[in-house]
């Protein structure tokens, strides 16, 4: 039977290749463009992306005072030269002044917070408070290159004090790791798969495993020239509340596999992977110790009691955590990559052969007397500047601080006030999503995130519908139909689930970007095409037993 296309976009094959990032700038168009006149007052609701309409305020407020008082601590070193040009703050006495500054601004948003911040890394870091003062004022002005370029000293203490709260808690972890400080996951994820490339870690032919549904980026990347990299998938279910079953982790007891990437918890189903796979995957790498793990944990803060794989697996794992979502700070570009002080990753580079060692000590010896014993994640650093720019390397500093400043905040709230906010607001938007849907609600999975909802349509359908009126839909629709009828039709716009590697067709609906009252349109605007097909189901086949419940 010929398929419809009732969509009105004509053929899509095409589009079929496109990242679902890519494909959503298509949908956009067709919520916004066409022959169909719509009333001026109907807005678009995209929630293809996952940019949250909510941030974090007290860090930000503390950002900018601190920047105030930066500011007249570099004036003073000039002694307020009225041509505009300042100085580098002066550490002698800086903590009394802050105290001053802080006197005088009391009451101020955001300076109750620094005196907090202040006493938290004195009193319970044990750093000292005018050291940190001194490169926060230094690193907000920029007016340095980043020292150390991997992050800056004090910097990286509270973020791995962070990392250890959010991604460890209170899991035991034997040892220390490294911070480094990078532009958002994103560029986390190109330093880490050049630099494994670069130093033999992985090579053309070789293989990976991918934990899908996973983050585009992590299919597409293999793929390249640069890479071309065999995967093999170990496919959560989402008959299983999309956990990985021990069938599918058992794939990683293959020797070929050399290195497994995860998202946890994942992207789109947002289910963080269950205390029983991440202690089986623990026990698979006592028995492949030389398996190099990647866990992208950007959605661990939205968690309830989360623990990364890093946590349970530290000497293997590069752990990848991003601020972007959790505090809203998509433009702000602030990432970190976490690597153990003992860990596979170095061991490998020490066992490479003698040829492929003595091309990388040519390849490093610009910045180090010692290029051997340069450890991964100072390779990492040097990379990211194709070494020879390894002098100016180093995220911004003005970023760095306001990393420094968000840890802190997360850090001192300890009834965890910001964090079950958000919960409860990405929470009571996934409810109005699905009642309006007409889904009746589970009951709720401890492993859920709901930073995002797949709906699919196969697993979703059936239990709704039965599987005779999901096998009708599949048979005479293209994959992308719903979402380009749901685009040009109601101006609702979603991401393909395929292209994350949903075994499914699906939609992923992010449930951070718009506000309750849009999720109610969407689910009464998915259910109004839903009862159109079994409409066309019914009329089709002469059954009823797809009547919409």
């Amino acid at each position: 039977m010929a398929k419809s296309t009732q969509s009105g976009s004509g053929d899509r094959a095409g589009m079929a290749s496109l990242s679902p990032f890519e494909l959503k700038d298509e949908l956009i168009k067709a919520a916004g463009g066409g022959a169909v006149e719509r009333p001026a007052n109907l807005s678009m609701l995209n929630a293809g992306r996952g940019n949250p309409n909510f941030l974090a305020t007290i860090p930000r407020h503390g950002f900018w005072q601190l920047g105030l008082f930066a500011m007249r601590e570099s004036e003073r070193s000039f002694a307020y030269m009225p041509e505009g040009v300042g100085g580098f703050p002066m550490r002698e006495g800086l903590e009394e002044r802050f105290e001053i500054f802080a006197r005088e601004n009391k009451g101020v948003p955001g300076i109750s917070f620094l005196l907090g911040a202040v006493s938290y890394v004195r009193d319970q870091l044990g750093l000292n408070a005018g050291d940190f003062l001194y490169e926060m004022c230094e690193g907000i002005l920029g007016s340095n290159y980043p020292v150390p370029d991997r992050m800056l000293k004090l910097s990286e203490q509270i973020v791995a004090q962070y990392l250890r709260r959010e991604m460890i808690g209170k899991h035991p972890f034997v040892g220390d790791f490294d911070v480094f400080a990078v532009e958002g996951g994103t560029a986390a994820m190109t330093y880490i798969f050049n630099t494994l490339r670069e130093n033999f870690l992985i090579s053309a032919g070789d293989t990976i495993a991918l934990g899908t549904p996973i983050f585009t980026p992590y299919i597409e990347i293999p793929r390249l020239n640069d890479y071309k990299l065999n995967v093999v998938n170990l496919e959560a279910d989402v008959a299983n509340g999309w956990q990985f079953s021990k069938q599918e982790l058992d794939k990683l007891r293959d020797p070929k596999v050399k290195a497994f990437f995860l998202v946890n918890p994942s992207n789109p189903p947002s289910v963080k992977m269950d205390t029983k796979s991440l202690e089986y995957i623990a026990e698979i790498v006592k028995e492949r110790p030389d398996l190099i793990i990647l866990t992208d944990d950007v959605y661990g803060t939205f968690a309830d009691d989360f623990v990364s794989l890093f946590a349970l697996c530290p000497q293997n794992t590069i752990l990848v955590y991003s601020y972007s979502k959790y505090f809203g700070a998509t433009g702000w570009r602030l990432g970190a990559i976490a690597t153990h002080r003992e860990n596979v990753l170095d061991k490998q580079l020490a066992a490479l052969s003698k040829e492929k060692r003595a091309q990388l000590h040519t390849r490093y010896e610009s910045i180090t007397t010692e290029p051997d014993k340069l450890k991964f994640i100072d390779r990492l650093v040097a990379d990211s500047r194709t070494v020879a720019l390894n002098h100016t390397a180093g995220l911004s500093t003005p970023q760095q601080v306001q990393m420094a400043l968000f840890s802190l905040f997360s850090l001192m709230d300890t009834p965890d006030a910001y964090k079950n906010a958000l919960k409860r607001l990405i929470r009571s938007r996934k409810q109005a999503l699905y009642r309006e849907i007409g889904i009746a609600p589970e009951v709720k999975d401890e492993n859920e995130v709901d930073y995002y909802a797949i709906l699919d349509m196969e697993y979703l359908g059936e239990r709704r519908h039965g599987r005779e009126l999901v096998d009708w839909i599949l048979e005479n629709t293209e994959a992308s139909e719903m979402l380009f009828r749901l685009a040009k039709e109601a101006r609702v716009v979603l991401l393909p689930g395929r292209g994350f590697g949903t075994q499914h067709p699906s939609g992923r609906v992010s449930l951070a970007n718009l506000n309750e009252s849009d999720y109610v349109q969407i689910g009464r605007a998915i259910r109004k095409l839903m009862d159109e097909y079994i409409e066309r189901y019914n009329k089709a086949t002469g059954k009823k037993s797809g009547t919409a419940k």
